[in-house]
């Protein structure tokens, strides 16, 4: 399964630069023209490029010539990779758009038009339980209207986030920050196999490049660049989720966060950003009145099917916060069996924890 572009080892020897981003790549192809003219380039016509380091001049005149790329090629049918550059029309059209858009996507499974309409659901890696139900609840909210969930794969937030999209049979897109070949974190190894099923794992980064600190920062600005919007859910004062936050005001994208508990450092971050301005969020229709996206169909919340214990709980429970020592009271229930159920009824989106154990009905 081949790629059909005559070029695409050119594209990908030019990506394994590791000096080469999208601002130098750009110059180059100004100053030659094509992926070929550039890599047959001279010593001396490179150097006439203004600012190219010569860490890049060395490796497009020395080390490119010793690239086994077939090796790439092999590896990229064995796990269904497609290459696609910034000057295909399968390009996102959204990304294209940012200040610096990666010339190259490393894409396992598919990228589709409807992916047009995507939010970045992020957050931190240390998420509370809270934070871990908020973001799945919303991303299979966002899902079930059709709306791509955008995230990066890591534990916590954004692993919430693509498992929320996935159970409501939605479409996800996990931006890596290193290669498509590599499951970081390890853990989410299911999870990777799943995305690239029902949407797409991508990266700019060669197969082979390792999660590697600076990588995530360029990263972010995919995921901004992808989305409509970004969802903060939880994140403490220093966290990759601002980063991503703050990308997205520079590309004109809207921000949003989910309100945390006041005295929780994890939820300092996305707090302040509410503070700045951001957007409120309490559930999908707070993000998609935002953005002017109409609903799919007249939203029903009818309840999903439930266990006689989910039932005494949810007919116990109301909008009014209820304590859960007054729930065991109340139900009948164990203290053990109350929050085992909650825990149930707050993944399938029906409850809802508020801060000092109380609960109240999503529905």
């Amino acid at each position: 399964m081949r790629s059909k572009q005559k070029n695409v080892k050119e594209w990908i020897i030019l990506s394994k630069a590791s000096r080469l981003g999208p601002a130098k790549f750009s110059q180059l192809m100004k100053y030659f023209g094509s992926p070929e003219k550039i890599l047959s380039a001279s010593f001396e016509e490179l150097s006439r490029v203004p600012k190219i380091d010569q860490d890049t001049l060395s490796y497009i005149t020395n080390k490119a010539k010793e690239l086994n790329i077939e090796k790439d090629l092999d590896l990229m049918d064995k796990l269904g990779v497609n290459l696609i550059t910034i000057e295909d029309t399968e390009y996102p059209s959204g990304l294209k758009m940012i200040f610096d858009p990666p010339f190259v996507l490393y894409v396992r499974g598919k990228l589709k038009k409807e992916d047009e309409n995507s939010i970045a659901v992020v957050g931190t890696r240390r998420a509370t339980n809270y934070g871990k139900i908020t973001a799945r609840r919303l991303a299979r909210d966002l899902a079930k209207e059709g709306i791509t969930v955008v995230s990066g794969m890591p534990r916590g937030i954004d692993t919430s986030a693509h498992w929320g999209a996935l159970e409501a049979g939605g479409r996800t897109i996990a931006v890596l920050g290193c290669g498509v070949d590599t499951v970081y974190p390890f853990e989410n190894k299911e999870l990777m196999g799943a995305i690239a099923k029902k949407g797409a794992v991508i990266s700019e980064f060669p197969l082979g490049a390792i999660p590697e600190r600076q990588n995530f920062p360029r990263r972010n600005r995919i995921i901004s660049g992808l989305s409509k919007g970004v969802v903060v859910v939880e994140a403490p004062l220093k966290s990759g989720a601002l980063i991503t936050a703050n990308f997205a005001l520079e590309q004109g994208r809207e921000v949003f966060a989910v309100p945390g508990n006041v005295t929780s450092p994890y939820s300092q971050g996305s707090n302040s950003l509410i503070k700045e301005g951001a957007k409120l969020v309490e559930s999908v229709e707070d993000i998609l009145e935002e953005l002017n996206i109409y609903f799919k169909e007249e939203r029903t919340k009818p309840y999903p099917s439930l266990s006689e214990e989910e039932r005494i709980i949810m007919d116990h429970l109301s909008k009014e916060p209820l304590h859960i020592n007054l729930l065991v009271k109340e139900s009948g229930l164990s203290p053990a069996k109350v929050s085992e159920n909650l825990i149930r009824l707050e993944i399938k989106g029906l409850v809802r924890e508020l801060p000092g154990k109380l609960f109240v009905k999503e529905v």
